[in-house]
């Protein structure tokens, strides 16, 4: 079995755990051919119904540049029929340029944003309730191997092994990293409040009622990490975020931020201050949707793809923006901001209190 087949079995069986007479939704680039051919073969054979929805180059630069206020208030039928009707839904990343879309009309994805809300909600809704199985992947592409300074041969090795596709038994691996991650989510989903500290930063908040996910690599892959929303009023403190945070197109380096109540009260990045500025003026973003700790170890360098590098074995993660509905978060925003922190020179989790994690690692 090839690479690629061994991909596209887990992406097929393990992710979406597609059946017999099922739809799928798949969406790509041309670029990732090969993968989604070795997909429609497998969820061929298993007797389900598949739609692939292809994008080409610069594709989204060309529509923002030239559509008026009637083509993005238009919503795309096929992805509309998607989203009320299929069980599955499967999104391939496979870029041809990481910074095609950097200069687009911020106007313009404010009219694109608001006519596609209603269906961001529905898929919110569905994938949350289970209706619809949602997984988000990477094809290897010469624009993300450039992005994280690798070769396209080194860059496909770094994807293939986060994804355990090296295993005997890819599915069986990323079984037993459920397992493993349960046993954590069990405890962290019997405490109450949460600090993150290190020697750059100290924020604490609640996690009372709310509910920590075990993402175990069925809705993204790879994955490996857990997560939950904080209570929205209940973050307070200073955090300072080290890895590099990629907002449509543009970096931003050396992020932190001053919290209270809930609410970033001040924030300053080494780069990319005049765009944060702008974030923090959209509609929720002042409040947490997401609070998470990464723990694939397989993943050990930042490669500017949040897929992977919020999943980086030693770190946390938080999310400025809109919660997860699975977690009981009631954040709203149009916007879902991860920023990372590295834990593993002196950076600790308390949970109530007792200490259970300390320089990258949990010791619960």
């Amino acid at each position: 079995m090839t690479i690629l087949q061994k991909y596209a079995n887990l992406l097929v069986h393990y992710c979406l755990d597609l059946k017999h007479g099922e739809k799928a939704y798949i969406k790509s680039s041309f670029l990732a051919e090969p993968l989604v051919r070795e997909i429609y073969r497998e969820a061929i054979k298993l007797g389900a119904h598949v739609e692939i929805d292809w994008s080409f180059r610069e594709q989204q630069r060309i529509f923002y540049s030239h559509a008026d206020e009637h083509q993005l208030e238009y919503v795309p039928t096929l992805y509309e029929k998607a989203m009320h009707d299929f069980d599955a839904y499967l999104y391939i990343r496979a870029p041809y340029n990481l910074k095609e879309e950097h200069d687009i009309s911020r106007a313009k994805i404010k009219v694109r944003q608001k006519a596609l809300k209603p269906l961001s909600k529905l898929y919110a809704d569905r994938t949350a309730s289970g209706l619809l199985r949602r997984s988000l992947c990477q094809f290897p592409s010469q624009a993300s191997a450039q992005e994280a300074e690798m070769s396209l041969e080194e860059y496909e090795h770094f994807v293939y092994n986060a994804c355990n596709l090296y295993s005997q038994d890819p599915h069986q691996a990323w079984i037993q990293v459920r397992k493993d991650q349960q046993r954590i989510v069990d405890y962290l989903n019997s405490t109450n409040q949460i600090r993150y500290f290190s020697d750059a930063f100290d924020i604490s908040f609640s996690v009372k009622g709310r509910t920590w996910i075990n993402s175990d690599g069925r809705t993204n892959m790879p994955s490996g990490e857990v997560f939950t929303g904080p209570e929205e009023n209940s973050v307070n403190g200073e955090v300072f975020f080290d890895y590099p945070t990629i907002y449509r197109g543009h970096e931003l380096s050396n992020i932190r931020l001053w919290v209270k109540d809930g609410r970033v009260e001040k924030w300053m990045a080494d780069k990319g201050q005049a765009l944060l500025d702008e974030i923090f003026e959209i509609e929720g973003a002042r409040y947490f949707g997401e609070v998470a700790i990464g723990t694939n170890y397989q993943i050990q360098q930042a490669t500017k793809n949040i897929l992977f590098d919020e999943k980086i074995g030693g770190t946390i993660h938080m999310a400025i923006g809109q919660s997860y509905i699975q977690t009981g978060g009631k954040n709203q925003s149009p916007i879902h901001l991860d920023m990372i922190a590295g834990m593993k020179n002196n950076g600790s989790i308390t949970a109530d209190g007792k200490l259970i994690y300390k320089n990258g690692k949990f010791l619960i």
